[in-house]
């Protein structure tokens, strides 16, 4: 733009500013000297040329008279040429406003950009001193807006972060500042009296009610929720303004990333306990990097039982981390951060890998369950990844068994249709774990080939103590007899709870009433003891199970 500004339509926008302001300035040495050359010999010239009109007495001098003419056109130049020189002023002024504003400002939303909004709200912080006010921050983030950008295209995505600012700049108080940090984040300050917090939090739930109401463009509808994290100035700081802005910002970016942690659609305090689950976050994401390639995480397995017979059919993998540092982590607390630092696929595969050589050692009659994290399943070469890994390992595809959680069904139907009849396909079967927890459609079960379905242990744990636990497995169970679908319970912990559970039908079960997870050294054992040890395998087999020295080795 610069570039297109400067070339003027008779060239002498591409001269360098100084060679312009030396031209403009003698123009300008012109037209004040034609201006007193004028007055010189305006009078003298003028009044002979009158009296030889007018009179016929006498005639003017030819050469003042020639000068005059000279004055007359230097005059005329001069003047255009400083008419023309207030037009490229004014012209500059309006291009630098422009140029300010536009480093200022969000040129999509309007409002200030990352770039100004330090300077403003530190302005802001200065104002509420003086005031002896205190300038409240909230960092809003909006959720799954990617999801909605990808499913209706960018034009709509657009037009959600337009209507998101014009909804915020609608809710705020005067004295207030919006500005748009980039992608999906917005930054709302806020001047509120010591002892306002009743009023932050409505104002916090507002937001979060405005942008939760749908956004219909082009014939589309849009729905966002947005996580919201608020922090609050203390009075009397020692710090400078900027200081103060800047923690701020760090402080209510820390409470919208508890915002989402919670479950999203809301808004969370800032705490100082949020510093230090900072801290230990960046410590588990470092050392998750780290444990990878060390063999730090490894799988463990949860015996899968035939409730009716009490015989073995086979174990489920689970996921742990024997962290250096921190000893044994469960999962609950290392896929999430392995899911949101982009390496879940890579940890998914390396315990795969391993689980599929720990059950070569097993009778061929005992199944493997994997547990897919709903990220992998967006993926769609995932299909030919693991059975590359299958192929690898020389494993019987008719003994892996993938579980796919009911939430995932709502993030791309048509992905996982695509996904289950590949793994289908090869032989592989597909269960829907956690099954009731979710808004799982009867039609999806109709149309979704899947092999199995799992009650999530929340209800079978319960069934003991709850009428409503019982009413949902009862249900469950009708279900699947119904549908000819065979039935996992998860979370069988006490005997009371089988003896509730076998009064529904006849089900696979697994919970810590038949153990607890157990290390493949630990399996080999158990299996080796009840003879469910694979006849090829079991004689290559070391009493003790596989050393941790190769792991030591690789992380020296």
């Amino acid at each position: 733009m610069a570039k297109a500004r400067e070339g003027n339509a008779d060239g002498r926008g591409t001269e360098a500013p100084l060679e312009r302001a030396e031209r403009d300035l003698v123009a300008l040495g012109i037209l004040v000297a034609a201006i007193f050359l004028f007055i010189g010999t305006g009078s003298t010239v003028l009044t002979g040329i009158v009296r030889s009109w007018v009179y016929g007495v006498g005639s003017p001098d030819v050469l003042l008279a020639n000068a005059l003419i000279l004055n007359i056109a230097l005059l005329i130049f001069g003047w255009r040429r400083y008419v023309e020189l207030n037009q490229e002023i004014a012209e500059r002024r309006r291009a630098e406003e422009t140029a300010q504003r536009l480093a200022q400002t969000d040129a999509l939303t309007g409002c200030l950009n990352r770039r100004s909004l330090d300077a403003a709200l530190a302005g802001l912080v200065d104002s509420a001193e003086e005031t002896g006010e205190q300038v409240v921050v909230f960092m809003v983030d909006l959720d799954k807006f990617k999801r909605s950008n990808d499913l209706h295209g960018h034009q709509v995505g657009d037009a959600v972060l337009i209507e998101t600012a014009r909804r915020l700049e609608a809710l705020l108080p005067e004295r207030a500042l919006v500005a748009r940090l980039g992608g999906d984040e917005f930054i709302c300050c806020a001047v509120y009296a010591p002892g306002s917090e009743a009023k932050i939090e409505l104002l916090a739930l507002r937001i979060n009610e405005a942008l939760a109401v749908p956004i219909v463009t082009g014939g589309l509808r849009a729905e966002v929720t947005a996580s919201i994290g608020v922090a609050i100035g203390a009075r009397g700081s020692v710090h400078k303004a900027d200081h103060v802005a800047r923690e701020l910002l760090h402080r209510a970016d820390l409470a919208m990333y508890q915002a989402k942690r919670r479950g999203r659609n809301r808004f969370a305090w800032f705490e100082p306990s949020m510093e230090k689950e900072l801290r230990f976050r960046g410590e588990l994401e470092q050392g998750i990097r780290d444990g990878l390639p060390c063999g730090e995480f490894m799988p463990y397995y949860e015996k899968q039982i035939d409730l009716e017979t009490g015989e073995i059919t086979g174990f489920e993998m689970l996921a742990r981390w024997k962290s250096p540092r921190y000893g044994l982590i469960s999962p609950e607390i290392f896929i999430p951060v392995a899911e949101e630092i982009g390496l879940i696929a890579e940890l998914s595969e390396a315990l795969i890998t391993m689980a599929l050589e720990d059950a070569k050692a097993w009778d061929p009659r005992l199944t493997l369950a994997v547990n897919i994290s709903p990220l992998q399943l967006r993926d769609p070469w995932f299909a030919q990844r693991l059975l590359k890994l299958l192929v690898a390992a020389n494993f019987p595809p008719t003994r892996l068994e993938i579980e796919i959680t009911e939430t995932c069904l709502h993030e791309n139907i048509g992905v996982v249709r695509s996904l289950i009849a590949s793994l289908k396909n090869q032989g592989i079967r597909i269960s829907l774990d956690d099954f009731g927890t979710g808004y799982s459609s009867l039609a999806q079960l109709r149309t979704l080939p899947f092999d199995r379905i799992k009650i999530d242990r929340s209800f079978v744990s319960s069934l003991g103590s709850s009428a409503d636990s019982a009413s949902i497995v009862e249900a469950i169970s009708s279900l699947g007899r119904g549908m000819a679908l065979p039935i996992t319970a998860e979370g069988i912990e006490t005997s009371e709870v089988l003896d509730a559970l076998r009064q529904y039908g006849q089900f696979k079960g697994q919970g810590y009433l038949y153990g607890q997870p157990a290390s493949s050294e630990e399996v080999i054992r158990d299996l080796a003891a009840q003879g469910l040890l694979n006849p090829d395998r079991a004689a290559t087999l070391a009493p003790d199970g596989p050393s941790d020295e190769s792991t030591s080795a690789r992380c020296a």
